[in-house]
């Protein structure tokens, strides 16, 4: 499977990784409703057996749950283990209410915990989740700490999501940014005019989040099923899965579908392949429920698209 270095990192990386977001299964803010922790095992071990070398989790997916269950799913399996790469500053109270905690000993505490739910001593990249909110000065004192995790040996290499080019720049006055992890799909674009540009010309990594739009890029999704959805999955009240843009997204898989057919390939692949055949994009998530969802769209990575096809799709949004 093709590899790509990550960033200024001596990581070398697949093109696809397992995301672990839904498998934190229920009870927080952001979760994707019941999750069945065997089926998230057997995903992870399908994924690994594809050949896939790392898994993407954050402490607040299942507020800690997610790690738990990748630390459990690497201890079952037999194989060559992946990098793993978590995140913090994501905080959550007895209710999995979550904020946004820059602080750097509550970060400090956060890769402790990290490091125990994940029976590990080093994380491979440990990235800041989320920039704050109201005040950019926050950014100094947190991504200080990440870097004296990294001078202790907690953590390998440090990333930081979600951030815009002027919060890295503050981030790189103070230590060197190894990856960024932004979302990027074809509905949602905002990255390309900026933040690419300047992560390929700091050679700063960039693996992208949510490169199937959430699962609306899938065409496994209508207006009926997405009222099906449970209520405790942040999905149903999505803008991408709500008027007005959902009749717009409905239109787009139906372009995806003609090409998908056309390579006997899935929905979801043309998805992920358009965001890989951006020259900064290192990489993409991709998750998966369940050992069948895995082995449907773990396979991207040597799927590339036409530029008459990137044209076809391009030219519906």
């Amino acid at each position: 499977m093709e590899k790509r270095k990550l960033g200024n990192s001596d990581l070398e990386i697949t093109r696809v990784g397992f995301g672990a977001w839904a498998i934190g299964g229920s009870g927080w803010d952001f979760a994707w409703g019941d999750q069945d922790d065997k089926e998230s095992i057997e995903a992870i071990h399908k994924a690994l057996d594809m050949g896939i070398n790392w898994i993407d989790t954050a402490a607040v997916y299942g507020i800690g749950h997610s790690e738990e269950v990748v630390a459990k799913a690497l201890k079952e399996y037999g194989g060559n283990k992946p990098y793993v790469f978590t995140k913090c500053v994501m905080v959550w109270d007895r209710n999995g209410h979550v904020r946004k905690v820059h602080d750097p000993e509550s970060i400090r505490q956060e890769c402790e915990d990290s490091l125990r739910r994940l029976q590990t001593d080093t994380i491979d990249l440990y990235q800041i989740h989320w920039p704050p909110d109201d005040d950019n000065e926050k950014i100094k004192p947190a991504w200080e700490m990440l870097a004296k995790l990294k001078e202790e040996g907690k953590v390998r290499y440090i990333g930081v999501s979600n951030f815009n080019v002027e919060q890295m720049k503050i981030a790189e006055s103070i230590a060197q940014i190894t990856s960024l992890q932004p979302k990027y799909s074809l509905i949602s674009r905002d990255i390309e005019k900026e933040i690419l540009p300047y992560t390929h010309k700091q050679n700063i990594g960039v693996i992208v989040y949510s490169p199937m739009g959430s699962g609306i890029l899938t065409g496994k999704y209508n207006r009926e099923n997405i009222e099906k959805l449970p209520d405790d999955d942040w999905r149903k009240n999505s803008r991408d899965f709500n008027e007005p843009n959902l009749t717009k997204n409905l239109k787009l898989v139906e372009a995806m579908k003609q090409i998908a057919s056309e390579h006997n390939r899935r929905i979801g692949e043309v998805a992920i392949a358009w965001t890989l055949k951006h020259e900064a994009v290192t990489a993409a998530i991709v998750g998966a429920r369940n050992a069948k969802q895995a082995e449907e769209v773990m396979t991207t990575h040597d799927f590339v698209l036409s530029e008459t096809e990137i044209r076809r799709l391009e030219s519906v949004l």
